[in-house]
């Protein structure tokens, strides 16, 4: 009989074979992952799904050599296969890059307990329905087609090494969207909202609402001349082009010659008035994390402050190749993966105002509340974007007809200068990349 071992027996038996088999340097990550989801269409359950998930990552060092394995099964004959594999694999190993572990050292972030209690699954099925019947409530003009979700998921991570670090944090969110359709009797119209927080907090009525009226103000919508204009981008077209741009912030990218941020530290890259802040505490966030995927404690810093860039995103490797310390941004995409770099909680930090005040300031020009195509039509290295557009003019220094079928072109990094004004209004719609809306002073529009 197999006796499955929890994180805690596992690890234990991991350290004795490492040191059976004369391993001094090493490094053990663990994460799992529990999730639970509803979908609704016509007041009735789509899809109803729970997964469950774990792994973890062996690494070792021998005489310089990386050597990396991994499992799913947390058995004892396993841990001393994988110790074994991940020993075979550093000695195969020719040549290599220097490689790193932690120290201890750090002071880490202590996370408040306030993690969400799992919802039950008939909890998410009655939000997620009550959902759908607010937006049906909501204008006469939804129909069927219209679509909810609710989600709940519990992420936990785990890292101990040789240098006695052992460490752990869990995150847990819920997550919403309403999906809705409407119609005027001719054409269609979809319009969403996404929310990311504690099933608890979610003001369902108005999720609802935002999700109708992003839909229904686009009854009506027609092309818009191609020129030159003013444009104010909402918060959330921001966040998603700052999600596309974020891997030029990585040093790991500067250093294999893929953004053209490389050697910039020190110098203006945007407007005097932006300050771009990676905080892996964020107040609201629900993801907070005290450690990043090499054990060094995750702190927050201001990656572009006043327009300046002050710093790349760093890993224990990429800041050894530029002769400083790690930012604390190691990243793995899944336990199993080698270590990269990405941000945490990442964003734009808000000035003051609302998107009105942007609109008054613009006078007249294209308000672009939804981009898409950014994965063909936004490239991370240039820097250059060509992006299929809907939104609504803006006349007189106001918010006016709606506006579909045109395309916004233009460069990230000349944007980023070329920011006249930041609003007060600053979302995270996907729970990790975060902007106010922003005014433009000129950007390409492509329509009729």
């Amino acid at each position: 009989m197999v006796i499955i071992m929890t994180y805690q027996e596992f690890k234990e038996a991991v350290i004795e074979n490492a040191l059976n088999m004369q391993i001094s340097e090493y490094e053990l990550y663990y994460a799992e992952s529990d999730s639970v989801s509803v979908q609704i269409f016509k007041e009735e359950i789509k899809n109803y799904t729970t997964e469950n998930s774990l792994g973890v990552c062996f690494r070792c060092i021998v005489e310089g050599r990386e050597g990396y394995a991994s499992t799913e099964n947390l058995t004892e004959e396993e841990a001393k296969l994988l110790v074994s594999r991940a020993l075979g694999n550093a000695k195969s190993i020719e040549s290599g890059e220097s490689c790193f572990l932690h120290k201890k050292g750090d002071t880490y972030a202590v996370c408040e307990d306030k993690k969400e209690a799992a919802p039950t699954g008939g909890a998410l099925v009655d939000a997620a329905m009550k959902l759908q019947k607010e937006m049906y409530r909501a204008d006469s003009r939804v129909v069927d087609g219209s679509q909810t979700s609710l989600g709940y998921g519990r992420d936990r991570y785990a890292l101990c090494n040789s240098n006695g670090l052992d460490l752990e944090d869990t995150t847990a969110y819920s997550v919403c969207f309403a999906a809705a359709l409407a119609s005027d009797g001719k054409e269609m119209y979809n319009g969403g909202k996404r929310k990311i927080g504690n099933l608890a907090e979610f003001d369902l009525m108005e999720i609802a609402k935002e999700a109708v009226e992003n839909a229904v103000s686009s009854i009506g919508a027609e092309s818009v001349a191609s020129g030159r204009y003013t444009v104010v981008l909402s918060n959330e077209v921001m966040a998603d082009l700052l999600n596309t741009y974020s891997s030029v912030f990585s040093a790991e990218e500067a250093q294999k010659g893929m953004s053209l941020l490389q050697g910039k530290e020190g110098e203006k890259i945007a407007a005097d008035f932006i300050t771009i802040t990676d905080d892996p505490m964020y107040q609201d966030s629900v993801m907070k994390r005290t450690f990043d995927g090499e054990g060094v404690a995750a702190y927050a810093k201001n990656v572009v402050e006043n327009g300046v860039l002050t710093t790349l995103l760093h890993n224990l490797k990429t800041a050894a190749k530029a002769g400083v310390k790690s930012t604390g941004n190691a990243s793995k995409a899944s336990y199993a993966s080698v270590v990269g770099v990405s941000p945490f909680t990442f964003y734009i930090r808000p000035g003051t105002g609302t998107k009105e005040d942007l609109f008054r300031q613009a006078g007249e020009g294209v308000y672009v509340t939804e981009i898409s195509g950014l994965h063909a039509g936004a490239n991370p290295v240039t820097g250059d974007f060509s992006l299929s557009s809907k939104g609504f003019l803006i006349r007189e220094g106001r918010k006016a007809a709606p506006v579909k079928n045109f395309t916004i072109s233009g460069n990230f990094f000349t944007l980023l200068k070329e920011i006249e004004k930041v609003g007060g209004d600053l979302e995270f719609e996907d729970g990790r990349f975060g902007s106010p809306s922003v005014l433009i002073r000129e950007l390409a529009v492509a329509g009729k």
